[in-house]
């Protein structure tokens, strides 16, 4: 068969199939690791790279079918709290655009939208054929209202496959108490903050200027969601939790230091509509895996809390803070990977004098929609070094996770604004 293509059409398409960058349009289609892999610590046959740096403190991120990455600030940098960056060459990225004034920590590219959160409210843009924001200076409000305090004030979102939205509301507290983290002082009896807070509310993905009034409140007893995802195969959400702090700086009599570096877990739940995971009236032990009732409430550390409460779906180190969940579903990793859960912890500041931890993303296995087996580092090294780590005076902390269109995972860094992308090149 006769090729039709010019000797210089020719010319390029042998240089595409040679170094594998672009093809006749000028698309991306070869991702190249950095030399050291970023700096990080992965399994054999996977590769990272910098994709860019943002120079702001990236939180949660999202990829659109078209390779456009938008990332959220935590707060707006030079009058811009969204950044596009588009795709480049070798996988890298580039910083195009940037719009919404506000900060904040959700966003989320679904079904030709993106939604993005502020502490108070949610938004949504229109996304076009390209993957770009048609309107940049007049979103849509979709939520309104919702309480900020000053503490776990982040408004981490997700959406189903039904239309609805889920946002956390983070509990403006630690446990509860009269005086928030005071020594001594005991609990508020029924948590009057459970009224607007500490837990999860689902609204309609597609409705203007909703409320409180309007949403459902889809689950209760969650001190503080960062990290949360809807998991297809299960068709469930997930969630992760931050414990809760200071257990021996509150009750030193009850709890060593130690106690309190390694108390309570960081929990994984699978939530359904009207699950109660118990907060702040209990706490997870990981050693005795135990739902042990919070000594604000009477408990001593031993007595077990109410069996009513919802059993966590896994359990992780204390004090390690979730900050990102991603079930994967591409195809460029390893089978073992399919439909499993990534979890970005941001690592710790509240072990002293014990060291301490975080500061990794790791795997967790799913098998038939719940965790099945052991969970492992799979990213490791954002502090960079060991000593950085105990310190807690980490060069990166992985806050974000996105899969991008070819089954990439993209990690984002609120301490520089560095975003990473992890890919499989082992055949």
């Amino acid at each position: 068969m006769k090729n039709n293509l010019t000797r210089p059409a020719l010319l390029a398409a042998a240089l595409a199939g040679s170094f594998g960058l672009y093809s006749l349009t000028s698309r991306p289609t070869a991702v190249v690791a950095d030399p050291n892999n970023a700096g990080l610590k992965l399994p054999a046959g996977f590769g990272a790279l910098v994709v860019a740096e943002t120079g702001g403190r990236a939180r949660h991120l999202t990829v659109t079918p078209q390779g456009t990455i938008y990332v959220k600030l935590n707060r707006a940098k030079d009058g811009k709290g969204i950044l596009a960056l588009k795709p480049t060459t070798g996988g890298k990225a580039t910083v195009t655009s940037g719009f919404g004034s506000y900060g904040g920590t959700g966003i989320y590219a679904k079904d030709g939208y993106l939604y993005a959160s502020s502490d108070e409210d949610v938004y949504r843009y229109k996304l076009d054929a390209k993957g770009e924001v048609t309107n940049p200076a007049q979103p849509e409000k979709i939520v309104r209202g919702l309480l900020s305090r000053g503490e776990h004030e982040s408004k981490s979102i997700v959406l189903d496959n039904a239309g609805n939205l889920y946002v956390n509301v983070g509990a403006y507290s630690n446990s509860c108490q009269v005086k928030d983290r005071e020594k001594g002082s005991m609990g508020q009896q029924n948590c009057p903050i459970l009224d607007s807070a500490g837990g999860i509310w689902q609204f309609r993905a597609d409705k203007l200027n909703q409320q409180y009034g309007n949403g459902t409140r889809y689950a209760t007893g969650l001190r503080n969601v960062v990290g949360l995802d809807w998991n297809a195969q299960a068709n469930q959400l997930f969630v992760m939790q931050h414990g809760r702090d200071q257990l021996h700086d509150i009750f030193p009599t009850m709890y060593t230091t130690k106690q309190s570096a390694e108390l309570p877990a960081e929990c994984l739940y699978a939530l359904t509509k009207g699950a109660n995971a118990g907060w702040p009236f209990l706490y997870y032990d990981p050693v005795k895996k135990q739902k042990i009732l919070a000594p604000e409430y009477g408990g001593d550390g031993q007595k077990l809390a109410d069996a009513k409460y919802l059993d966590p779906a896994a359990a992780y180190p204390a004090h390690t803070a979730p900050n990102g969940l991603l079930f994967y579903t591409g195809t460029m990793f390893p089978e073992k990977y399919r439909n499993g859960a990534f979890i970005a912890f941001h690592g710790s500041w509240n072990r002293a004098p014990e060291p301490q931890k975080g500061y990794y993303v790791v795997f967790q296995p799913f098998k038939n929609g719940k965790p099945s087996g052991p969970w492992e580092v799979f990213a490791d090294n954002f502090a960079g070094s060991a000593e950085k780590v105990a310190s807690g005076r980490a060069d990166h902390k992985p806050c974000g996770l996105a899969q991008g269109p070819d089954g990439s995972l993209y990690v984002s860094d609120d301490k520089a604004g560095t975003i990473y992308r992890i890919v499989y090149n082992q055949k």
